[in-house]
């Protein structure tokens, strides 16, 4: 599949049998085998936002599809759903049903990463490998104070939606401060305070406290039973999902492995992109 970068940047949309509209970017060649890439869940995040640098790395080897998770990006933005990994997750294989695409490889960040874990929970012939990093609702901090610095910090936007907040959230994102310009700052707050990207941040949030559905987002209670092989990715510095929390990942999933960055913080996609992008190629193309 040959697409210019602006076609690539706009990406396309799919309508799914359950009402909702998807927002994606596909690169590669459709007869290999597929990827699917899932961003995390931060105020004015998107699939672009998050795999701008990964997507034509990996589109070298393989059909490439980076998903606007629902209520993010350009995808539709319920106020109200059920537990927010089982609803992304069921979104994200009728895409794949609607796309022609039985079974994928899946890279998730934070968000993305409880997402991904949740599909092959739920579709499990249809999911492949598993690239995790920093995956949300899979580990539990052994050392770290819970809630986390990021996490709080994600908090205070939740209730005070403003320009100095989401800063210092994005600042928790990060070892190297210099990533986060004003440029930036300035785009993800934009789409971060509309209304609409507000209520759905807020029912996101709402799922994870609703007793009634609260313990399918515990994926570390679920761990044991994924079957494929699972790369962990973590920054030592990670302040959103600190690395100790993947030491029970490590421990239940039975074909786990860890891989670590050092200076390095919760969005190793884009700190250290460049062996991220190598050692993702490398994990997905191993036999064995």
């Amino acid at each position: 599949m040959t697409v210019t970068l602006e076609e690539l940047r706009a990406g396309s949309f799919v309508d799914l049998p359950s009402g909702l509209r998807l927002h994606y970017h596909r690169a590669g060649d459709p007869s290999n085998p597929t990827v699917v890439l899932l961003h995390g869940g931060g105020p004015g995040v998107s699939a672009w936002v998050n795999f701008s640098r990964t997507i034509g790395a990996l589109a070298e080897q393989y059909d490439v599809l980076a998903i606007d998770q629902p209520g993010f990006g350009e995808s539709d933005k319920p106020a109200e759903h059920g537990q927010y990994f089982t609803f992304s997750a069921g979104a994200v294989a009728e895409c794949l049903t609607e796309l022609g695409i039985e079974r994928a490889h899946f890279v998730g960040n934070s968000l993305g990463g409880g997402t991904a874990v949740r599909f092959a929970l739920d579709h499990g012939k249809r999911a492949g490998r598993l690239v995790l990093m920093g995956p949300g609702g899979l580990s539990i901090n052994a050392f770290a104070p819970d809630p986390t610095e990021g996490i709080r910090a994600l908090g205070k936007f939740g209730a005070e939606p403003t320009r100095e907040n989401i800063e210092k959230f994005l600042r928790c994102m990060v070892f190297d401060q210099s990533l986060i310009t004003e440029e930036l700052v300035d785009e993800r707050f934009e789409v971060a305070r509309r209304p609409e990207s507000l209520a759905a941040m807020g029912a996101m949030g709402a799922s994870f406290r609703d007793p009634a559905t609260a313990e399918q987002g515990m994926l570390w209670r679920e761990a044991y039973k994924l079957r494929q092989r699972v790369l962990l990715i973590w920054g030592r510095e990670d302040r959103v999902n600190p690395l100790d929390g993947a030491l029970l990942a490590l421990k239940t999933i039975p074909r786990a492995e860890l891989h670590v960055f050092p200076r390095c913080g919760h969005w190793a996609q884009l700190e250290r992109f460049a062996e991220f992008n190598q050692l993702v190629t490398n994990f997905l193309s191993e036999k064995g």
